[in-house]
């Protein structure tokens, strides 16, 4: 019976470590696809967001996930003008928006 209960707890702490490692897989691969999603913007607003000084255009980094959201709808529906930025942002889908925003803004205020 010992042997029995050692090789149940042994599938139990494989299967844990499997869930888990595959958890992190997926994280990881979330975290990528968002960090590609903002390295889209470095061109023009810095890299990671962060706008270097005296940019003409402004650091996204730091900024208010819903702020970021709302902007980027009002340039994707043409309620927002700007010279590159509707078009840009036709196209991104919401969800890719979404992530996008939440990226930035976890990503901390501009350094100077």
């Amino acid at each position: 019976m010992r042997r029995t209960a050692c090789a149940v707890s042994s599938a139990a702490v494989a299967a844990a470590l499997c869930g888990a490692a595959t958890l992190a897989g997926a994280q990881d691969a979330a975290a990528l696809r968002a960090r590609s999603l903002v390295a889209t913007c470095a061109a023009c607003h810095g890299t990671d967001g962060r706008a270097v000084p005296a940019a003409a255009v402004p650091g996204l980094a730091g900024m208010p996930a819903a702020y970021l959201v709302e902007q980027m709808k009002a340039f994707k529906s043409g309620a927002r003008n700007g010279t590159v930025m509707p078009q840009l942002a036709k196209g991104y889908s919401d969800a890719q928006i979404e992530q996008l925003a939440d990226s930035l803004a976890r990503s901390g205020a501009a350094k100077p």
